[in-house]
């Protein structure tokens, strides 16, 4: 793993070390990753976002609505709800302070 130091005004520091006390982080690196992966989640969605709006402008191809579409699009759904919920419970227990401390 990389090393990156960062220099923080103190009113920074403080809310770190309040998040890590209060919401269950192990440490400040835990604390980044999931700061990170949550810019990196935000940014892949604002990517498919504007795909979805260029293809849509595009007119592009239709795509014939058969029996088969349907039943591959309602699986693609039940995964991504499955994942969605997935990374809801996961930051409500990182909220509520429910997740067990790790160290890294």
């Amino acid at each position: 793993m990389t090393t990156v130091t960062i220099s923080l005004p103190e009113s920074l520091k403080t809310f770190i070390d309040e998040q890590i006390a209060t919401k269950g982080y192990g440490n400040v690196s835990e604390y980044f990753r999931t700061l990170l992966r949550a810019a990196q989640d935000r940014e892949e969605e604002a990517r498919l976002e504007s795909l979805l709006v260029e293809g849509l402008v595009s007119g592009g191809n239709d795509i014939p609505l058969t029996r088969e579409f349907w039943k591959g699009l309602k699986l693609e759904a039940k995964d991504l709800a499955r994942k969605h919920q997935a990374r809801k419970k996961l930051a409500g227990s990182r909220s509520s302070g429910l997740m067990p401390k790790t160290t890294s």
